[in-house]
């Protein structure tokens, strides 16, 4: 009989070290960056992608050539956005650990386990500084969310016309990208509806899948920009009750 009752009262222990565990876990938090995580992944990996295939696309169906000299042609560009790819996705990845930290360290948990613990100026500074660069990185987001959408909308047209050319072959549309400012004035580099080229890009995979991986790529800096939001509101919130002059043992845990 003692036995047993040592048993229960063990399980009873586990039981109720768990529950406590789990309730100090900052949710909103979590659910922030694993939000924040999958959009930057999403666009990181959708985005180098898309690029890759835009040169493709350039390379074989509109003849565009990289220029021979070190001058800031389309490719070099291409080139840049990657650099910024593998940038973002590195530094996001840091930033996602501290938005947790963050988000344990401004628990109720941490002061259970170590007792009350008074946020200092210093503190106070670094969680106010910890909101403004979240918002930041919100706006950032935005401007990332607004840019990613314009080369959506270009393939867009052409995946659009590829889907309606029985219907607009008789307009014979061209595509030039002199209008995208892709090429320099002086180059005219078009592509008709009615050129072989055309034809041979619409049947092929690269296009249908480029356009795809700009959604894709435009969708995750959408899921960022939200993440974001999430993240600023529970930082706002958490800043507010741990620098409150209340006496009452707050719950910080969100």
């Amino acid at each position: 009989m003692e036995e047993n009752m040592e048993e229960g009262q063990t399980q009873k222990g586990c039981s109720e070290c768990c529950l406590k565990c789990l309730s100090g876990i900052p949710y909103a938090s979590l659910i922030a960056t694993i939000l924040l995580y999958a959009g930057v992944a999403l666009f990181c990996g959708c985005g180098h992608e898309a690029l890759s295939g835009t040169v493709t696309i350039l390379q074989t169906y509109f003849d565009v050539v990289r220029s021979p000299i070190d001058a800031l042609d389309v490719f070099t560009m291409i080139d840049i956005f990657k650099y910024v790819i593998y940038g973002v996705a590195a530094a996001f990845f840091v930033y996602g650990i501290l938005l947790m930290v963050e988000g344990f360290f401004t628990t109720g948990a941490i002061r259970d386990l170590y007792g009350d613990f008074k946020i200092t100026t210093c503190g106070r500074c670094v969680s106010a500084w910890f909101i403004m660069l979240t918002y930041i990185f919100m706006l950032a987001w935005l401007g990332v969310t607004a840019f990613t959408s314009l080369p959506v909308f270009m393939y867009f047209n052409i995946w659009n016309t590829c889907l309606n050319t029985t219907l607009v072959e008789s307009s014979n549309l061209c595509f030039d990208l002199r209008q995208f400012g892709i090429v320099s004035i002086g180059e005219e580099k078009r592509l008709c509806i009615a050129s072989e080229n055309f034809i041979k890009m619409c049947e092929s995979n690269e296009l249908d899948l480029t356009f795809h991986l700009f959604v894709c790529a435009l969708a995750g800096a959408g899921a960022a920009v939200i993440a974001m939001v999430v993240a600023v509101s529970v930082l706002i919130r958490n800043h507010v009750i741990l620098t409150s002059k209340s006496t009452g043992r707050y719950c910080t845990r969100f």
